[in-house]
């Protein structure tokens, strides 16, 4: 019969790849991951990891097993979700990734609200700010409950198969020009704006490292052209700022725009890109009291599609 626990170690050493990782990930000595490993192979009656290089990877049985692994360990997590439920009291750390403009919009109203409602004193938040693809992998190797990731129209995202997702909102990806460039294109305040008329002007965009990046591109090639980047900061303030200061133009997504925005004008897009936020948790663990209270919260303090926060085209 085949252990669970060392199910579990080739789940692991699937995500991180190596012995050692796994070993430092499960608070266990290499020999004793090898070990079990070993005895996992006893068990299968045939190889589940062989050797690449210095490294490990699974064979054809350990890619079979993995899968039905993931089954197997959700059901027990949910079951331990439901054990959680039954019982009342302490309700634990929820630890969260997400990225920059959801922990600014998102988690800091959370930790407030949290912090102010006394409904669940004994909830403890941990907060790891991430890109996208680095949350979900945060989540695949079980360093973070939940995470909030973004899509866009112009860039879907694929998540795993052992992961249970669901939208928290949406928002548009808005055109922000300083006031007089915003003129001389012919742009008034609010007006919906057409990327293939703007392939003149300097842009202003986040690194390269990060999904927005790629969004731009898209949005921008779509239109017909590449953007002549100028500056480049993954800090939404610092862009909008050197917008201000009419360093070139920007695409925005609504929620990243700062609390306080300088002389900006702001422009819904001729072709809409929107942006979809979602938070995403390992199978089976969304009913754990402690991950279910942040979820319903993140509920109630996402806006919603008619919210206009920030919208509206700002003039200084």
């Amino acid at each position: 019969m085949l252990d669970v626990r060392r199910l579990r170690i080739l789940q692991h050493l699937a995500a991180y790849g190596t012995i050692a990782a796994t070993a430092e990930a499960l608070h266990l000595t290499p020999p004793a991951v090898s070990q079990h490993l070993a005895a996992l192979r006893k068990e299968a009656g045939t190889p589940v990891v062989e050797k690449q290089g210095r490294t490990l990877r699974l064979t054809a049985a350990g890619e079979l097993l993995v899968a039905h692994a993931e089954i197997i360990l959700a059901e027990l997590a949910a079951a331990e979700s439901g054990l959680a439920a039954l019982q009342s009291g302490r309700q634990g750390i929820v630890r969260i990734t997400a990225f920059a403009s959801a922990a600014r919009a998102l988690i800091a109203p959370l930790w407030q609200r949290l912090a102010g409602s006394g409904a669940a004193p004994d909830l403890s938040l941990r907060l790891s700010v991430q890109e996208p693809d680095q949350a979900l992998d945060e989540l695949r190797k079980r360093s973070t409950d939940l995470a909030l990731v973004h899509s866009y129209t112009v860039l879907p995202r694929n998540f795993p198969a052992t992961c249970e997702q669901a939208v928290l909102m949406e928002e548009p990806v808005l055109l922000a020009l300083e006031p007089r460039q915003a003129d001389a294109v012919g742009l008034a305040a609010g007006q919906p704006a057409d990327l293939s008329r703007l392939s003149h002007l300097p842009w202003l965009t986040p690194g390269p490292e990060t999904s927005c990046y790629e969004m731009i591109q898209r949005a921008c090639g779509a239109a017909g052209f590449v953007p002549d980047i100028r500056a480049r900061s993954s800090d939404f303030a610092v862009l909008t700022a050197l917008v201000a200061a009419g360093a070139g133009a920007a695409l925005v997504p609504r929620m990243a725009l700062p609390d306080t925005l300088g002389p900006v004008s702001l422009h819904p897009l001729v072709h809409p890109v929107s942006r979809t936020v979602f938070t995403v948790s390992r199978a089976g663990t969304g009913n754990r009291p402690g991950l279910r209270h942040v979820l319903e919260l993140l509920r109630d303090l996402a806006p919603g599609p008619d919210d206009d926060r920030g919208e509206a085209a700002r003039r200084g």
